[in-house]
């Protein structure tokens, strides 16, 4: 099933001003936004520094890295990182910084 979910192309929306791009499942968020030149907040690309941190309001992801910098309750409440976060759907996510969360 990875070559198939590879593969795969989604949308995903950005909060609040509803930016659109095209998703693929092979990409990261970010890398995908950036292509499609929507500018996101990022700073290491690793999932370290939570300059991307977004809220993800639908859709899933699936990460790059084993454990991404959030916490389990930030994961719980639907927190995500664009920059190691691949979809596995389409999404709708809302960028809220390192400083917003919780």
């Amino acid at each position: 099933m990875t070559s198939d979910s590879e593969d795969a192309e989604y949308t995903a929306r950005v909060l609040p001003g509803n930016a659109q791009f095209s998703a693929p499942a092979s990409l990261t968020l970010l890398e995908a936004a950036l292509l499609d030149g929507v500018v996101l907040p990022s700073s290491c690309r690793n999932g370290t520094c939570r300059a991307c941190m977004s809220l993800l309001h639908s859709g899933s992801v699936r990460y790059r890295i084993e454990w991404p910098g959030l916490s389990l309750d930030e994961k719980d409440d639907g927190y995500i990182l664009p920059c190691v976060a691949c979809p596995t759907s389409d999404v709708v996510f809302e960028p809220i910084g390192p400083n917003r969360a919780g």
